[in-house]
C-alpha cells in the first residue's frame, strides 16, 4: 500500500506501482469504440501510461493536453490516458481540447487494471478510482519509468517520463 495525499489529506492506494525493470502487468481496458484493448494490443511499441483520476478535473486535463503535445514529437510511442471516466466523456474531452495524439482508455468494465498497477484508491472521497501516476513501458513490456505522484493535485514529472521514452 502506498500513501499519497489529496489536498494534504492522507489516503492510501491498494499497492505499489510496478518498479523499473519489472514486467508490466497485462491489462484489459475499454477504448473509445467500446472495444477491449490490452497491453498486447500495443506490442512492439513504447507505451506511456498516464493514469489519472478523471479527465474532468483541472490537473488531469492539463496533463492530458501536455502529453498530447509531446506525443506529436514521439512517433515511436503510444500515449495512453487511463481513467475511470466513460469512453464517451473521454472522447468529448479530447474533441473539445484537440487532443488527437493520445489514446483514451477507460476502466468502466473492471478495476483490475488499477489493482494490478497498485493505484486503486482505497479510502477518502476518491475511493474506487485511481491515483495519479505515470508508467513508461518499452517495446518488450519492461517498465522503464514509474512515478506515483505523491499529491493528487500535483502534475507528474513530464520531463522524467518523456526522457524514459
Amino acid at each position: 500500500m502506498a500513501k499519497i495525499t489529496l489536498q494534504g489529506n492522507a489516503i492510501n492506494t491498494n499497492g505499489e506501482l510496478p518498479k523499473v525493470g519489472d514486467n508490466a502487468p497485462e491489462f484489459s481496458l475499454v477504448n473509445s469504440e467500446l472495444g477491449d484493448v490490452s497491453l498486447a494490443t500495443y506490442a512492439g511499441k513504447k507505451k506511456l501510461l498516464s493514469i489519472v483520476p478523471s479527465l474532468d478535473t483541472p490537473v488531469c486535463a492539463t496533463s492530458t493536453k501536455k502529453f498530447n503535445d509531446s506525443a506529436k514529437e514521439k512517433s515511436n510511442a503510444v500515449f495512453l490516458m487511463i481513467a475511470a471516466d466513460l469512453p464517451f466523456a473521454m472522447s468529448r474531452f479530447c474533441a473539445a481540447e484537440g487532443a488527437e495524439n493520445v489514446i483514451t482508455l477507460s476502466m468502466m468494465r473492471s478495476r483490475k487494471f488499477a489493482k494490478d498497477y497498485g493505484v486503486l484508491i482505497e479510502d477518502g472521497p476518491l475511493a474506487g478510482i485511481t491515483a495519479r501516476a505515470v508508467v513508461v513501458i518499452d517495446e518488450n513490456d519492461k517498465v522503464m519509468h514509474s512515478e506515483l505522484v505523491p499529491e493528487i493535485a500535483q502534475e507528474p514529472d513530464y520531463e522524467a517520463a518523456l526522457a524514459a521514452l
